[in-house]
């Protein structure tokens, strides 16, 4: 995507990869979003500040510092000194269109609306992942119930085998001829 008149391509997986799961909401560290849209991180963060009836919970937090911790143990971010000295904001997919508001420029504006549809794409993709994993469970039962489907009729059909063995043993009754004697012998 072209970025205000600069005609920076950021890639997608450049995005995706700044994307985490944080309190069960796909969120951006406030310093990737400062970068994507080309401002200072600390002024980013003075907007927010500025306008804190526009960022609810849900649009936005700041991260505790055992949440900083964790990001560092799984090698999300290199180290605390990424986040520039304090906890960072993250901000939701609502929280980066905000921003976008708030910092009004181009730049943002158009960085914001690449990440929201990256944002949608992911959900997308995981609303396919779970219904694939339905649609897997379903076809799981369906087998379960034909391997017992399929044991019943083994076991139908070695009773049948049993019953025919036991016919074949049995003496025949009725009118004998010469004929039927000599080929029973």
């Amino acid at each position: 995507m072209t970025i205000g008149n600069a005609n920076v391509l950021i890639p997608d997986e450049r995005i995706i990869d700044k994307i985490y799961l944080i309190r069960d909401q796909k969120v951006m560290l406030d310093r990737d979003l400062a970068i994507s849209f080309s401002v200072k991180a600390i002024r980013l963060k003075e907007q927010v500040k500025r306008n804190p009836d526009k960022f609810p919970e849900h649009f936005m937090f700041q991260l505790t510092e055992s949440e900083a911790e964790i990001m560092v143990s799984q090698n999300a971010i290199p180290s605390k000194k990424h986040f520039g000295g304090t906890l960072p904001y993250v901000f939701s997919e609502y929280g980066v269109l905000q921003l976008a508001n708030v910092l009004k420029s181009n730049t943002a504006v158009q960085m914001s609306i690449k990440i929201i549809e990256i944002f949608v794409r992911i959900r997308q993709l995981l609303t396919d992942t779970l219904s694939l994993k339905l649609e897997i469970e379903a076809i799981r039962k369906k087998l379960q119930n034909q391997d017992k489907n399929i044991e019943l009729v083994f076991s139908y059909l070695d009773e049948l085998i049993t019953k025919q063995e036991n016919k074949s043993t049995r003496k025949r009754i009725g009118f004998k001829t010469n004929q039927s004697e000599s080929i029973e012998d």
